[in-house]
């Protein structure tokens, strides 16, 4: 990426390099730019215009302000590891990178509180905290490599969000660059229930359409005395869907409660953390408890009835923290492992009653023959977060067609359910079409009017989030304009 000066005479490229770190801050080539025309969903790709790398907020202001002066579309990237195509650039954006402000600011353990800039990568702050007994809880599949900023524009979640909530459970405070350039701070003493309106819980999933988080405030959470994990194979997918409700209704909050079926069993059997899965079983359940020692091995034992009272083939507690971190590590890296399995794969991400889960994954399997494609299940039993996989070859003509039919329809099945078309990985460029599932016109304007007075030209991350307007709703917006009214 090193220059010594820039090979263009484009006058906003040039500004725009003069605003960072020179030569070395800016791509614009299209060879550089390959790298990001898409991010997790790959689905669908688009060059950006340039891609520059600010070093910090000022450095961010002044790029939006000029943006926003120039009326050049913009948006902010993290690590691209996002799933529903939140960092692709539609509309020849300039991208913001913000991979170089990655710094963990301050550590204020006595008030279980840190600092951190956007690009700090998930996993890297329970890391540089765990010596003195603390984490951060929320842990998507991704957290290897996804950055806290793109879990506060997505409300990331993860495995333990059953019990500990999802990103915006642990944000206290943040810094934001409004698309004007303007700097503004929410709570910035992370005192998160500050009088007002809840602007806290407004950006935080708003999917980069509101502004740009350029420093976040954490809740830090002290490390549980005791954590134990059960794995229970089942030889229906009823049985073990079954297992979850029982679970709770027992009154037990796991820590995690997650289950995949046989053909996401097959993925990670074939992928690079295999743990000696029964080929033939239809299911799995991996449960983990945590908290105060004292009674952990109650509910234990307890899970353990519940699962052997539900049909359970075997359930077995993990012997020590290297077969519980086996166990995880074969979790974890289910959505990468279909690539063992499959040519290409589409992640969805629907929630619903956890009540309802046999008959969506029984309309998720007739989905799946009805298309002709595999669809494996990886989900967050106990809270309803499904993730089908829809297992496609992109070789084939008319495969991705189908696949995003078949996705679309596994998102039709959990509103029908009346659940939501997404728990964690937000709704992007991929499921925009199908905000109309849980909410009509009237709704989905009242979210637009609140995007356009943060974003009123809409140059930060447009075509986002929000269905492309229909007729019935231009006419009702043409009406309500002054020279018709009476």
């Amino acid at each position: 990426m090193a220059r010594n000066k820039l090979d263009t005479n484009d006058p906003h490229i040039l500004h725009l390099a003069k605003l960072v770190s020179g030569p070395n801050a800016i791509l614009y080539k299209q060879e550089d730019l390959l790298a990001y025309d898409c991010d997790g969903f790959t689905i669908e790709r688009h060059l950006p215009r340039a891609v520059v790398f600010p070093n910090n907020t000022e450095e961010v202001a002044k790029i939006v302000k000029f943006c926003s002066e120039n009326k050049l579309p913009f948006l902010a990237r993290g690590a691209g590891t996002g799933l529903s195509g939140g960092a692709v650039p539609l509309n020849n954006e300039i991208i913001i990178s913000l991979v170089r402000m990655k710094r963990l600011l301050e550590v204020d353990f006595e008030n279980r509180r840190a600092v951190v800039e956007p690009g700090y990568v998930n996993l890297k702050l329970t890391n540089s905290i765990a010596d003195k007994g603390y984490y951060y809880a929320p842990d998507p599949s991704s957290q290897y490599a996804c950055t806290i900023g793109g879990n506060v524009a997505e409300n990331a979640g993860g495995a333990h969000c059953l019990k500990y909530g999802v990103t915006t459970n642990h944000i206290l405070g943040l810094e934001v660059v409004l698309p004007n350039g303007d700097v503004m701070e929410i709570s910035p003493n992370g005192i998160a229930d500050f009088p007002g309106y809840d602007l806290l819980g407004l950006l935080t999933g708003s999917e980069g359409t509101l502004g740009i988080v350029t420093k976040i405030t954490v809740r830090i959470l002290k490390n549980p005395e005791a954590k134990q994990t059960v794995l229970a194979y089942f030889d229906r997918v009823q049985d073990g869907s079954q297992a979850v409700s029982n679970i709770i209704s027992a009154g037990i909050v796991p820590a995690a409660l997650e289950m995949m079926d046989k053909v996401a069993i097959e993925g990670v059997e074939a992928a690079a953390f295999p743990v000696g899965h029964p080929k033939d079983i239809a299911a799995v359940l991996l449960i983990e408890v945590d908290g105060i020692a004292a009674g952990i091995d109650e509910q234990i034992q307890l899970i353990l009835d519940v699962c052997k009272k539900s049909h359970v083939r075997e359930v077995k507690v993990a012997e020590d923290e290297a077969e519980r971190a086996r166990w995880w590590a074969n979790r974890k890296t289910g959505f990468g492992a279909m690539g063992a399995i499959s040519p290409d794969y589409l992640v969805q991400d629907g929630v619903i009653p956890r009540s309802k889960l046999p008959e969506v994954l029984e309309r998720i399997h007739k989905i799946s023959e009805e298309s002709g494609l595999r669809i494996a299940n990886i989900f967050h039993a106990g809270d309803g977060n499904l993730h089908p996989l829809v297992l496609f070859d992109s070789r084939v003509p008319g495969d991705t067609e189908k696949a995003i039919r078949a996705g679309s329809a596994c998102l039709k099945a959990c509103a029908d359910a009346g659940g939501s078309i997404t728990g964690e990985h937000g709704v992007g460029i991929e499921k925009k079409e199908e905000m109309r599932f849980v909410f009509n016109d009237d709704e989905i304007k009242a979210q637009t009017d609140i995007r356009d007075v943060f974003n009123p030209d809409r140059l930060l991350n447009a075509g986002k989030l929000f269905p492309t307007p229909s007729r019935c709703a231009e006419m009702k917006q043409e009406l309500k304009r002054p020279e018709h009214a009476k």
